[in-house]
């Protein structure tokens, strides 16, 4: 066992593998003399924050936090340390511990978004970086930097994660959205995850208003930050909520179609169900751009 992840269960079963072959890779790499292991927790920003806090005096959210188990002499990493290893022995794991990591989530999903890189590549690469740092890595010296650099990229490519969006992704994505609905009328929570060609998400959640009518959908929400952003086209949609199937509303329909004649439509409720469809097949013979109607309206 390379890693330990606190709340396995809340992990999407296809992140949970990624991550799990990251924290391998590293060790491989570093070609460790004992069976080792670290301990992950994925968390939000606020929870980092107060540990940042705690343990660093540091009053503000970070990306990742690393706390090795082990105090490696200097210039000395795992690889050199079996000795120091050994006295950390876990008998329930029947390795190794090295040390403790916690990643904020709400991090990793401002970051992906910024770099344009899937959201499970960014939180496997702030875990070979944790990993790293409790194997005795640290970036002081511009030429340490490098090498931890290279160290991940290399972790990344080996544990063979993702440079593409998984469905799996952007229905956890849609689901952690839900939680930040704002549904004090209806009750019903809604969360959606907008994919870009260029592979950047954008999430968003139903927001309700006293006056319904003004009332906006976590679809729209969605949309509506992706092209404030500068997003133009997009390649699926993924939507969550609690108990039936969030298929999205006429209108939600009719606004994705003024920027995708097509695309794949995910929804996720209940306990993980999971289905499909296209939004041509939702909207069909749809009143948009792609439909020629904007040119016929500009016509005299």
């Amino acid at each position: 066992m390379s890693l330990v992840i606190a709340d396995p269960g809340a992990v999407d079963p296809a992140l949970f593998e990624q991550l799990m072959r990251t924290a391998q890779a590293c060790l491989e790499l570093e070609g460790v003399p004992v069976p080792c292991f670290a301990a992950l927790t994925l968390t939000d920003n606020a929870d980092i924050q107060a540990i940042n806090k705690e343990r660093r005096g540091i009053d503000r959210p970070t990306d990742v936090l690393s706390f090795p188990a082990v105090a490696y002499a200097n210039g000395q990493t795992a690889r050199d340390a079996r000795q120091k290893l050994l006295r950390g022995w876990d008998a329930d794991e029947h390795a190794a511990f090295l040390g403790d990591i916690v990643i904020s989530t709400e991090k990793a999903c401002e970051q992906a978004h910024a770099y344009g890189h899937p959201y499970a590549r960014e939180v496997c690469y702030l875990l070979a970086h944790g990993m790293l740092h409790v194997m005795g890595y640290d970036h002081v010296k511009k030429e340490d930097q490098e090498t931890m650099r290279k160290m991940e990229e290399a972790a990344l490519s080996s544990a063979q994660v993702a440079t593409s969006v998984l469905d799996g992704e952007l229905l956890a994505l849609a689901r952690q959205a839900m939680q930040r609905s704002y549904s004090p009328y209806s009750h019903f929570k809604v969360g959606a995850c907008l994919l870009s060609q260029d592979g950047r998400t954008y999430v968003g959640s139903n927001i309700e208003n006293a006056a319904y009518g003004a009332t906006n959908c976590a679809e729209r929400t969605a949309v509506f930050t992706a092209v404030h952003d500068g997003a133009r086209e997009f390649a699926a949609i993924a939507i969550a909520a609690e108990k039936a199937a969030p298929w999205p509303c006429g209108v939600c329909r009719q606004v994705l179609s003024e920027f995708c004649a097509d695309l794949r439509v995910l929804v996720t409720w209940g306990d993980g169900e999971v289905a499909e469809s296209t939004l041509a097949q939702l909207l069909p013979h749809s009143f948009s751009p792609a439909s020629g109607v904007a040119d016929l309206l500009g016509k005299e």
